[in-house]
């Protein structure tokens, strides 16, 4: 449903509040987030967020806590790949599109609510993200692989200390974003969190057995390092599988050192009985292939 224009009539104001600053421009607002200690991790990984008044679904203005108002953006559903990943998980103090105020400045944060709800021109779910995923490349380190993504390709390299065999005897993983149908982000901060490659029609896989998955822990995935990965590959497989979405970049020659480790993880895996001779020959020939 589309709703009558409506200018900023305070173009290139800025609303300070605690961690962020939000500049009103005329068909959106431009949030930039603090650095420092204080500052959640998430907010200082995206450094700043532009979300157009088209994508906004509502504008909120409520009390916090402590002496607080809270000025809250809720982006249109599909219009932002970070909220889509994160699919209702950010706990409050997390979320990118939360502003803090002191109680004494609410008849301003209304003011301002009430000149965003002005600007608002439509509704409901949006065809296509209008809000920019965060920029490529990223990786982080799981509990059981490093991750990596180029912008094309999304990596796996197993660390034998936490891989099962299972991931190790399928070896490092490469997936095209033209392979993927979407992403399934398991928040860290609770029991068992992930982050999962979609294909297709896969049938579900216990996530520490799925070499399309890669498992969180203590101090492993981290949501300023997963989320902003997960949304990454969410927009490059919604942007339509695009010419550079659809080839994978090829895969590198690996350092002598690290195949050579790899082969002698794989040879206790082996003395171990976790695999067959028939594993072992052809696993240790793959990785010799890839000198």
């Amino acid at each position: 449903m589309e709703r009558v224009p409506h200018t900023m009539s305070r173009m290139g104001d800025v609303l300070a509040g605690f961690h962020a600053a939000w500049e009103f421009e005329s068909d959106s607002v431009l949030i930039r987030y603090e650095r420092g200690i204080r500052t959640p991790k998430l907010f200082s990984a995206l450094g700043e967020r532009r979300i157009p008044l088209a994508a906004i679904e509502a504008v909120t203005l409520e009390p916090g806590r402590r002496g607080t108002v809270v000025l809250r953006i809720v982006p249109r559903p599909g219009a932002d790949p970070l909220t889509e990943a994160a699919a209702g998980q950010l706990k409050d103090h997390c979320d990118p599109y939360r502003l803090v105020l002191p109680a004494e400045r609410d008849a301003l944060a209304e003011y301002y609510a009430d000149e965003l709800r002005a600007g608002l021109t439509e509704s409901g779910p949006a065809e296509r993200f209008l809000v920019a995923a965060p920029e490529v490349p990223l990786s982080f380190k799981a509990y059981d692989a490093k991750a990596s993504f180029d912008g094309r390709t999304v990596r796996f390299r197993w660390f034998w200390t936490g891989a099962s065999s299972a991931k190790w005897k399928a070896g490092d993983q490469s997936f095209a974003v033209s392979e993927l149908s979407g992403v399934e982000w398991r928040s860290p901060e609770v029991f068992e969190g992930y982050l999962r490659l979609l294909r297709g029609e896969d049938l579900p896989v216990q996530a520490d057995q799925d070499p399309a998955t890669v498992v969180f822990g203590l101090g492993y995935g981290a949501v300023h390092e997963s989320l902003p990965f997960a949304a990454a590959v969410l927009s490059a497989i919604r942007r339509g599988r695009g010419p550079m979405a659809a080839v994978a970049a090829s895969s590198p020659r690996r350092d002598p050192a690290d195949v050579a480790e790899r082969i002698r993880h794989l040879g206790e895996l082996h003395t171990a009985g976790l695999v067959t001779d028939e594993e072992f020959s052809a696993k240790k020939a793959e990785l010799l292939a890839e000198l």
